[in-house]
């Protein structure tokens, strides 16, 4: 039996590290980890627990440049015979400006776009043509609530370039599940993660803190992850299971 083999973006710190640990730790898994800068990533992710019979491996895969998922693929598939990707997970995310939509930059809104829905889209590009290769195929996205249009009005919150991004995104998962009738395509909701980015949005708008652990969010994310199949698939789905109007 092949190892299960899985990718994640944004792996060397917050939600991404938390979602590499707790696979790595498994026997006979494969974890890709994709990070900005491979040489400090791989010496800060030295530590994690693995599994018997599994991997790490460290590839560059910057959101930002467009060429990089597809330049990862080549090197996966050469370097270390990766033939298969059963689960990619699009994890990496911008969360850099706080302001209502009036008080936004159009090149704020930009750089958000390039991140949170350009960089998906380039990843799942690149690497569908592996996932093909993968009996139960998943293309698992963190959105969040503030991208939900349906719920907007129970986030009055100021993060107008972000949430946009996000609503992108969503319309992407969506989209790709009426598309290729073998893929799951699912977008998570995390929660308000106390990671240095959620730290930092929750401090924007006078909180302390963001209100969920690092643990609590994995713990039930991983459990969801592992329970996505086609039948969940095109859906937009809270850390706690519930469904999120699009």
């Amino acid at each position: 039996m092949s190892p299960q083999v899985i990718v994640i973006t944004g792996a060397n710190r917050g939600i991404g590290k938390g979602l590499l640990s707790a696979y790595i730790a498994r026997p006979d898994t494969i974890v890709i980890a994709a990070v900005r800068d491979v040489s400090k990533s791989t010496k800060d992710l030295s530590s994690v627990t693995v599994g018997k019979s599994s991997k790490l491996i460290v590839v560059k895969i910057d959101s930002t440049v467009d060429s990089d998922p597809a330049t990862a693929v080549k090197e996966l598939e050469t370097k270390h015979s990766i033939s298969k990707v059963d689960i990619l997970i699009s994890n990496a995310g911008l969360m850099g400006h706080i302001a209502p939509t009036i008080q936004t930059p159009a090149q704020v809104v930009r750089e958000h776009f390039e991140v949170n829905t350009i960089g998906p889209l380039n990843l799942i590009q690149a690497f569908f043509p592996l996932l093909e290769k993968s009996d139960a195929p998943r293309f698992l996205v963190l959105t969040s609530t503030v991208g939900s249009i349906g719920n907007m009005e129970s986030l009055p919150v100021p993060f107008f370039a972000y949430g946009v991004s996000k609503a992108a995104a969503n319309y992407l998962v969506r989209k790709l599940h009426f598309e290729n009738p073998r893929l799951t395509s699912m977008a998570f909701n995390p929660g308000w993660v106390q990671t240095d980015m959620g730290n930092g949005a929750a401090k924007g708008v006078g909180m302390e803190q963001a209100p969920v652990t690092l643990e609590e969010s994995m713990e039930k994310l991983v459990a969801l992850f592992d329970g996505a199949d086609r039948e969940k698939s095109g859906t937009f789905t809270e850390v706690t299971g519930e469904s999120i109007p699009w």
